[in-house]
């Protein structure tokens, strides 16, 4: 007996207006996510330096609280990595307080001033331009405008 072939009349895929729907809810799903997850590069280095600011604050506190004082503008957040020299400090230095002193987001350091011009302790990086002031992201991050609006 010879088999016979059959052939199926229904075809098996997608049609044209079914490929289209699919694209449009892709193209529709990806405009509502994609911002999310890709953020402005600027926008991600801000909230970086606030952060790093805030654990600098954290680290120099547990320095004052261990030495009695703040680190001099001229030994700056290198005591926080480093035991500084001077006796009266090196005495009670239980660090380090971190494990080495980060740079800001834009590959610079992180500017310290005792006494600050807005507060015991000044901790701040120079935005985006490296200048003081500005605005955007220009403008200087610092420990007394950390929750201040981008």
């Amino acid at each position: 007996m010879p088999t016979r072939l059959r052939r199926r009349s229904s075809s098996f895929g997608f049609t044209l207006i079914e490929s289209l729907a699919v694209l449009i809810i892709l193209l529709v799903a990806a405009a509502l996510i994609v911002p999310r997850v890709m953020e402005r590069p600027d926008e991600k280095r801000q909230r970086a330096a606030r952060a790093e600011i805030r654990t600098l604050q954290e680290a120099l506190n547990r320095y004052k609280k261990d030495t009695g004082r703040y680190p001099a503008t001229a030994v700056g957040l290198e005591a926080l990595a480093h035991k500084p020299a001077e006796a009266a400090e090196s005495m009670n230095w239980h660090g380090p307080y971190l494990p080495q002193v980060p740079k800001d987001p834009w590959n610079r350091f992180y500017l310290y001033a005792n006494p600050g011009q807005h507060g015991p302790i000044d901790i701040y990086s120079l935005g985006g331009d490296g200048h003081p002031g500005g605005e955007g992201i220009d403008a200087d991050i610092g420990n007394w405008n950390l929750d201040e609006p981008r």
